[in-house]
């Protein structure tokens, strides 16, 4: 008699029902989870018009959080701690329009909502709500955004209508100058100050930490290798990292520096951006991307090194640690004023 468990229609069947079980829990838990946040919303609008109910009920203050934690646990359990009840009601009184809750609560968890409700700043929060979805950011990632203060850094360098739209719909990336970081932070290398790396040591630990760094670099980056041999005339050079970019559609190529940029670095990108124009490019193809990473930068030494190169060359910083989240801040809040002054 044929072993029923080695016939090929059984491990289809076995592979079908497998499929359908995992797709349906998927589904599942993705409704539980609507219906959670869904509910914690009402909670915290329950709580916001119990509070608006009147003086004598707003002067409950801390007291009514701290009785109602302690009440909704001993009735359901845990899931009524006191920070969990103060984020209820944040929630209710950072998104109290129904129709945006809603939308809010299909397309995150709630401990996505949790993060979003920890930032105090409406445009910041709208920047990482927007990128969470758009990106499908996982709690540790979006955990890891806020802390590198990804919306500051984009922000400083934009006017008043591009910090607007930022907050609003998130980083669109329709030209290269849309993948630019100012400084791109590899804080996740975990390599303390003052360090003592080389160029090919700090290129392989960037390798080996591929998935933070393909989240720093942003959205679209598929990786390609490293030290990419480009061969010109029997001379033999090597670019450091060559990513592709599947929306610009384009090789991105970087190169690392430890100290500052030199003109002869700033020519030998614009060596490799030809050679990959050229040679490495296929019908469809848009023209490569360069970025040259240093510690360091003279501001006037780049513009004149790349005087008249019609490549997209770019020269940005890097650090091995988290910004100064209040400095940006306050720069950004400057080019605000500035720009409202200007009005």
């Amino acid at each position: 008699m044929q072993n029923l468990t080695a016939s090929p229609d059984y491990r289809n069947l076995l592979d079908r029902i497998s499929d359908t079980y995992t797709q349906g829990r998927t589904r599942a838990v993705r409704a539980v989870n609507v219906h959670l946040t869904e509910t914690y919303w009402q909670v915290g609008r329950h709580i916001v018009e119990f509070e608006q109910g009147g003086k004598d009920k707003a002067e409950y203050g801390k007291a009514l959080i701290s009785n109602l934690s302690r009440d909704l646990c001993l009735r359901h359990g845990r899931g009524f701690s006191r920070s969990n009840v103060v984020y209820m009601r944040l929630f209710y009184q950072c998104f109290p329009d129904a129709q945006k809750s809603q939308t809010l609560s299909d397309q995150l968890s709630w401990s996505h909502i949790v993060e979003l409700l920890k930032i105090g700043e409406p445009l910041e929060r709208g920047f990482y709500q927007q990128q969470t979805i758009r990106e499908r950011w996982s709690v540790r990632e979006l955990m890891r955004q806020k802390d590198s203060s990804l919306f500051l850094r984009l922000a400083a360098s934009k006017d008043k209508a591009g910090i607007l739209q930022l907050a609003a719909q998130g980083q669109l990336i329709e030209q290269p100058a849309d993948v630019l970081r100012e400084p791109y932070v590899f804080e996740f290398l975990k390599i303390p100050e003052p360090y003592q790396v080389s160029e090919t040591q700090l290129e392989t630990v960037l390798c080996d930490h591929l998935q933070p760094f393909l989240l720093e670099l942003g959205k679209g980056f598929t990786f390609v290798g490293r030290q990419y041999r480009v061969t010109i005339n029997n001379s033999h050079y090597k670019v450091d990292l060559v990513f592709y970019h599947r929306i610009l559609r384009c090789f991105v190529l970087i190169d690392l520096k430890l100290g500052d940029v030199q003109h002869h670095d700033i020519g030998q990108m614009n060596l490799y951006l030809g050679y990959f124009a050229n040679e490495e490019n296929v019908e469809g193809d848009n023209p490569p991307i360069g970025i040259i990473l240093s510690r360091n930068k003279d501001e006037l030494l780049v513009e004149y090194a790349t005087y008249g190169m019609n490549s997209q060359l770019f020269v940005q910083k890097y650090q091995l640690y988290l910004p100064d989240r209040e400095a940006l801040r306050r720069e950004l809040e400057l080019s605000l004023r500035e720009a409202e002054a200007d009005e």
